[in-house]
């Protein structure tokens, strides 16, 4: 692909550098291809991005998921806050019993 100044395909060329003649609907198929890819690109890489961003330490207990998670830092506001609670505050969250709320103090300390 031959780019122009601003980063568009303005040409094709051949394996020994000769330039196919294509039409402006042609080039313009091209570029919708190549936007439509660079999006794709772009929305993965946020995904990632966001995934990173949201992780926590609580990723770390076995027992706890991505429910769980959210249903602790919605009742408490932040890992530090986990880790000051008491385990009978802990079994109050859906899905967290004494064994598993142990476990969370542990992994917290």
């Amino acid at each position: 692909m031959v780019k122009n100044d601003k980063h568009r395909t303005k040409a094709l060329i051949t394996e020994e550098r000769k330039e196919i003649n294509l039409t402006e609907d042609a080039l313009n198929l091209i570029t919708r291809f190549q936007d439509t890819v660079h999006d794709t690109a772009i929305e993965y890489h946020r995904k990632l991005r966001d995934k990173e961003m949201s992780k926590s330490i609580l990723d770390e207990i076995e027992g706890i998921g991505e429910k769980k998670k959210e249903a602790l830092l919605k009742q408490f506001g932040s890992v530090e806050k986990i880790k000051q609670a008491e385990i009978l505050e802990l079994t109050k969250i859906k899905g967290i019993n004494e064994n598993l709320a142990k476990k969370i103090k542990e992994n917290l300390e």
